[in-house]
């Protein structure tokens, strides 16, 4: 009988959202509607008692979080890891974000109330930072900066580049297939191993005179082609390109300001323009330790020339961007830099403290640079070495934290992990071993 079915005590969604929590709940409308509904919807299909549909929206708006990302800890010894959005920022790029976060002069000169220049600011820290480099543009990312560089040095004209440089990187991405898409054409030269400046030499001498064009050098980044290769250096394609009238462009990827004893192949920004580049590519959110960014540093002229193309203003950055990028730079030592550093000997005592409380294993770990940046080559340090099986726990922690599986085990690396959190790390890790305690008892 009708009078009987349980569905008519389901709460009415106006009873619902006239409780107290409910409307004190720091979420949209349209979030607090979804929970009642979905919670009602429950209850229609038996699959929730109706004197529990109350219980189960203020639970599940108490656990609601405006945004789904969740703050991890990065215990995989990989510095700038892709998918746990590369840099992590320091304190002062944070602070800036969050005063940036209201109405600020990102275009107002305050002195004379007049509109100014936007990121002025950032681009003088770069510039300082920076100091081979005449003028600087800051994008939205690299590959916007490389689009840019292309649509407005050379158009519908001609990129002269290497076969060994036309690199695809992560999620498919292919930087031949951007460069075309910006309506240029590639002029490829060389072998996958072997490019000398002859070969840049013939195929600039087979470019019809009045024809737009730039000889672009590409850091590959995260592949390595060893043995029998050779290339030409920025020193040679600055000379040869200067001879010809055209610029020369050198994407370097992950953004070293200077030169980095740490890191000795990789290149860096400074060198890059001084050994005669006339624009320089490179991502903010890597090695500077920055927020995602595309900067671009060169000469006046074709920092001008970037500036007034129309791309120029769909790939500007925002106001946050451009306060962390201007805190990163002036902030002093950042998360990356001090992975970077990181003692040897420091993390072995940290690691072998925190084996020891878990009964587990210390051994050694070569971390990595990640997101691109010096692949293949080392960082060496140490890690905790727990059953494979603890990794997806680790994960459903709060906060999860994300180690290394290699070899049938799983890895914990401190390098990126800041000292205060290791209490945090081993709570987790106590938890992942007592789970798979328990479940071993359980199947016995």
């Amino acid at each position: 009988m009708v009078g009987d079915d349980p569905r008519r005590f389901i709460p009415s969604t106006a009873a619902l959202l006239a409780h107290p929590r409910v409307r004190s709940a720091a979420l949209s409308q349209h979030v607090i509607d979804q929970t009642i509904h979905r919670a009602q919807e429950r209850a229609r299909r038996g699959e929730l008692p109706p004197g529990q549909v109350e219980a189960e929206v203020l639970a599940r708006l108490d656990s609601a979080r405006p945004s789904s990302m969740r703050p991890v800890i990065n215990a995989t010894g990989v510095v700038v890891h892709t998918n746990l959005g590369r840099a992590p920022l320091s304190a002062a790029a944070r602070d800036a974000i969050v005063d940036a976060s209201g109405y600020v002069d990102v275009e107002m000169d305050l002195e004379t109330g007049r509109r100014s220049r936007r990121g002025a600011s950032a681009r003088s820290a770069l510039l300082a930072a920076c100091p081979p480099a005449e003028d600087a543009l800051i994008v939205n990312n690299g590959a916007a900066a490389l689009a840019l560089a292309c649509a407005a040095l050379v158009g519908r004209g001609i990129v002269v580049i290497s076969r060994g440089e036309l690199v695809e990187i992560g999620a498919g991405f292919r930087l031949p297939e951007l460069i075309e898409s910006a309506g240029a054409q590639l002029l490829e030269v060389g072998t996958t191993n072997r490019t000398h400046i002859t070969d840049y030499a013939r195929a600039l001498g087979r470019i019809p005179e009045g024809t737009p064009a730039c000889v672009l050098k590409v850091h590959p980044s995260n592949y390595r082609i060893s043995g029998f290769t050779a290339g030409a250096t920025v020193a040679e394609l600055s000379e040869l390109s200067k001879h010809h009238g055209l610029p020369l462009v050198a994407d370097i990827g992950s953004g070293l300001l200077t030169h980095e004893p740490a890191l000795p192949e990789e290149p860096d920004l400074s060198t890059t323009l001084s050994d005669g580049a006339d624009l320089v590519i490179a991502s903010g959110d890597k090695l500077l330790g920055g927020p995602q960014a595309g900067l671009l540093l060169g000469s006046s002229a074709v920092i001008s020339q970037l500036s007034a193309h129309p791309m120029a203003r769909a790939m500007r950055t925002d106001k946050l961007t451009l306060a962390a990028m201007e805190a990163t730079l002036n902030g002093g030592r950042t998360p990356v830099s001090d992975a970077l550093h990181a003692d040897p000997e420091e993390l072995r005592r940290r690691t072998e403290g925190m084996a020891e409380s878990l009964d587990a294993r210390t051994v050694p770990h070569d971390g990595r640079v990640g997101g691109g940046g010096a692949p293949e080559f080392p960082l060496p340090g140490w890690a905790v070495q727990l059953p494979q099986a603890a990794a997806s726990l680790l994960r459903r922690h709060e906060p999860p934290v994300l180690a290394r599986t290699h070899d049938k085990t799983c890895l914990i690396d401190l390098r990126c992990v800041p000292p205060g959190d290791d209490p945090t790390v081993l709570e987790a890790a106590r938890w992942a071993l007592e789970e798979l305690s328990s479940a071993r008892g359980s199947d016995a």
